[in-house]
């Protein structure tokens, strides 16, 4: 129980950090197609939406949560020649960083437009791409979570 209180306090603190609270409205407003002063004017908010966006990054967080406790198993039977190769693509990437490799399809970014959508999935797509797009910005206390779960025998 007590992993269970500290997982949803950790969660809390990853929702109010700085990287994730701001974009909030945002995402609401993209999803609802309603802007602040809409939603502020007619004082009624549609929930399906927003139930789906959050089950949507909510999917994705519990899919790494329940593939953290078999790859945990995994990972500790191989962790020497995972550490190496590892180590190996740290190493590959900080000379991409600093500019003495060029690998190309490391210098790019991909982004997607849409129009506004009505289909019932979108809003859960758009939670899925939340939850994928903002793990960086959650990282520490996501992994703190996901080795949490790694621990346990059973997802």
């Amino acid at each position: 129980m007590i992993e269970l209180l500290i997982a949803f306090g950790a969660g809390l603190i990853s929702f109010l950090s700085p990287c994730v609270l701001p974009l909030i409205p945002g995402y609401v407003s993209f999803i609802t197609g309603n802007s602040l002063n809409e939603f502020l004017e007619s004082k009624k908010i549609n929930l399906r939406p927003l139930i789906l966006f959050t089950l949507g990054f909510s999917f994705v967080f519990i899919i790494f949560g329940a593939t953290a406790s078999y790859l945990g198993q995994v990972l500790l039977q191989n962790s020497e020649t995972l550490r190496i190769i590892a180590g190996l693509i740290i190493i590959i990437f900080s000379l991409q960083l600093i500019g003495i490799l060029n690998i190309n399809f490391l210098n790019f970014e991909k982004k997607i437009y849409t129009k506004k959508n009505n289909n019932i999935l979108f809003s859960f797509i758009i939670g899925m791409a939340f939850g994928f797009g903002w793990t960086p910005c959650i990282g520490p206390i996501l992994g703190s979570i996901l080795a949490l779960a790694s621990t346990e025998e059973t997802i």
